[in-house]
């Protein structure tokens, strides 16, 4: 590295460490440690810590957001960029003039001028000083221009999105339905994320806060996905592994292979099988009045399936839930061979879990299932089978087994 540390490092505020800060970034970017950084750049670890992470309470002033990185220095730019800011603040330092700065950059002086006068700060209440850091940080907070979005500026695409959020359609499934329905019309366009930040972006108020209970996950903040966990393993006699199913049923080109699982319901009380057909996403449910252990779970699971034709009866995938365990008296009564998914590897029925967490719409988590009759369940199946899918090219899981069972007879 090629790096000197530099002597006097006094001075006012922002005006010091200007380019130790650049290092030490580069250095943490390369993969060297905290530790190493800080020595290298000759500053103490604590210093380090708070330019990555902020300082949440200084003892004088506002908490300190954490640096970023420059930005790229790589061709021209009409606005000044952070590595602009830093050469202008290390300039400052060595008391150059701003014509001096100016040419050196490339820039009119008066650029210079309204940048260190825009973007400096009093230190202290008495000084008045340049912190590069600071300055891009209040150049890009003034950049956005306050507008009303294009959902706010449309009340008719307003109202549709709110309609079909009241359908309980998913932001992408909407997206694609304007451009169906209004084909040449750009302006009832959006992609998904725009009705997400309509939703949940504070302040912008263009749809309904409360429609965010409609979504798939019903919360009324974003939240990033959880790390997967592993579960215990399961002691199932005679089981059958999924590396042992048919090829045919990997690729989705051959109907009639089931993924299964339970939603369980409230102090694990009660629960619902679901079973989807891989190629067609179809979506059938399983009522579970009496419990959810190996003997019910398997009568329900035969009722079910009895009124499918022998060329949907191909296979089902399960993960390795005890409610499973009489697998073999389940094919004996259907002829459906069992397999059951590797521990911890949910997405090996991917299809499924997807489901279960559009079923989790209409049967939230904490909540009594045992309370839903046939009827209800059947319901919510049709609902869901009526729903247009991306992955079907927008076809209705019940419009592609249609098309299936059309061919077969």
């Amino acid at each position: 590295m090629d790096f000197e540390i530099r002597e006097n490092r006094t001075g006012g505020g922002g005006r010091r460490l200007t380019r130790e800060r650049e290092v030490y970034l580069r250095l943490m970017s390369q993969g060297y440690g905290n530790a190493e950084a800080c020595r290298i750049v000759g500053v103490n670890r604590r210093t380090g810590k708070r330019w990555r992470h902020g300082h949440h309470s200084p003892t004088y002033g506002k908490p300190k957001p954490p640096i970023s990185a420059g930005s790229s220095t790589a061709g021209p730019s009409r606005y000044l960029r952070e590595a602009d800011r830093i050469y202008i603040a290390d300039r400052l330092r060595e008391n150059a003039s701003i014509r001096q700065i100016a040419a050196e950059l490339g820039r009119s002086p008066s650029t210079i001028s309204r940048e260190i006068r825009r973007n400096g700060a009093l230190w202290r209440g008495k000084d008045w000083v340049y912190r590069p850091h600071a300055a891009h940080r209040r150049a890009e907070q003034r950049g956005p221009r306050p507008k009303a979005g294009k959902i706010g500026q449309n009340p008719e695409l307003r109202d549709f999105i709110q309609q079909h959020l009241t359908l309980r359609w998913s932001p992408e499934q909407i997206c694609q339905a304007l451009r169906t329905t209004f084909p040449d019309r750009p302006d009832m366009h959006v992609v998904h994320e725009t009705i997400y930040q309509a939703l949940y972006v504070q302040g912008r108020g263009e749809l309904r806060r409360a429609l965010t209970k409609a979504l798939r996950t019903g919360r009324t903040m974003r939240r990033p996905h959880r790390m997967s966990y592993k579960r215990r393993p399961r002691n199932i006699p005679d089981k059958v592994m999924i590396s042992e199913r048919a090829a045919d049923a990997a690729d989705r080109a051959v109907p009639g292979h089931w993924e299964g699982d339970l939603i369980i319901g409230k102090d694990h009380k009660s629960a619902i099988a679901t079973l989807v057909e891989r190629t067609t996403r179809y979506v059938m449910l399983a009522h579970l009045p009496d419990g959810h252990n190996a003997a019910a779970t398997r009568d329900s699971l035969v009722r079910t399936v009895e009124s499918l034709p022998p060329h949907l009866r191909r296979s089902l995938t399960w993960d390795q839930g005890s409610e499973m365990a009489r697998h073999t008296e389940f094919t004996v009564a259907t002829d459906i061979p069992v397999y059951f998914c590797d521990p911890g590897s949910p997405w090996q029925r991917g299809s499924n879990e997807n489901t279960n967490g559009l079923l989790r719409q209409y049967f939230p988590k904490g909540t009594d299932l045992s309370r839903h009759s046939r009827e209800d369940l059947d319901r919510v199946a049709a609902e869901l089978n009526s729903r247009p899918r991306k992955t079907l090219g927008w076809e209705t899981p019940a419009e592609r087994l249609a098309k299936l069972l059309a061919t077969v007879s």
